[in-house]
């Protein structure tokens, strides 16, 4: 039984698209109670009571928590996933001492099976765990692996992503709206094609140079709001935010 150390919000995606019960803990129990009644699962007290009946221990706790709870796991650890952003498989590695670690990042779409998963590249790992960690992660979205030094990286392009995504919809809705389209209509047509659009890019192998110019006739309407987005800073903003993301 998978074990979840946090019952916020990562965890909750996690364990929804799962779709098993799981063990559960978190500093406001009553949150704890709500996933392990969304999951069928079970809401313990202690950290340490699920290390002990957890096959994996998944840290979704707060990162400023790492060697509390790690003092309170201690070695009842049988194997440890780690999902804290902003912090290295180093510290994680050292707080947990011989208790086999992995480090992920996934995303909230994992909820629906459509995350992305960022795995750290551990040359130390223990295979048998990071196999069974890919393969658990992998039931709810993409796994990727990357450097250690690159998953806070990742986090700007996925974690973080969803509600960057959210932001541009809602930008674009709220312009559909002013110009008469109404709301329900304008969230409808925006949602389905970002989802659309992002199927046709996985389809054309991720060429997005080909995508828009597949609807950008030379002087049209398109070409016209693309230099306008572009006038306004589309590509500085997500530049920006990833700065934002590493300092």
């Amino acid at each position: 039984m998978i074990g979840l150390i946090g019952s916020g919000n990562m965890a909750r995606a996690l364990a929804l698209g799962w779709d098993e019960p799981v063990l559960c803990t978190d500093a406001l129990h009553e949150r704890a109670e709500a996933l392990a009644e969304a999951t069928g699962g079970e809401a313990l007290q202690g950290n340490g009571a699920l290390a002990d009946r957890a096959e994996i221990v998944v840290l979704c706790h707060k990162p400023a928590q790492l060697r509390e709870v790690a003092e309170q796991v201690g070695g009842r650890a049988k194997a440890v996933v780690s999902i804290l952003g902003a912090t290295p498989l180093a510290d994680v590695r050292d707080a947990y001492g011989d208790t086999p670690v992995v480090r992920m990042l996934p995303s909230t779409p994992v909820e629906v099976r459509e995350g992305v998963i960022a795995h750290a590249r551990d040359p130390r790992a223990d295979r048998d765990l990071e196999a069974r960690a890919k393969e658990l992660f992998g039931r709810v979205g993409r796994v990727v692996t990357l450097e250690d030094k690159q998953i806070d990286v990742a986090m700007g392009l996925m974690s973080s992503a969803p509600a960057y995504m959210a932001l541009v919809a809602e930008a674009q809705i709220d312009a559909g709206v002013r110009f008469g389209v109404p709301a329900d209509v304008a969230a409808e047509m925006v949602v389905q094609t970002m989802a659309g659009t992002a199927r046709l890019l996985q389809h054309r192998d991720h060429d997005t140079l080909a995508v828009r110019r597949e609807v950008t006739s030379p002087g049209g309407s398109t070409a016209k709001g693309l230099a306008a987005l572009e006038r306004h800073g589309v590509r500085t903003a997500f530049d920006a935010a990833m700065e934002a993301l590493q300092s």
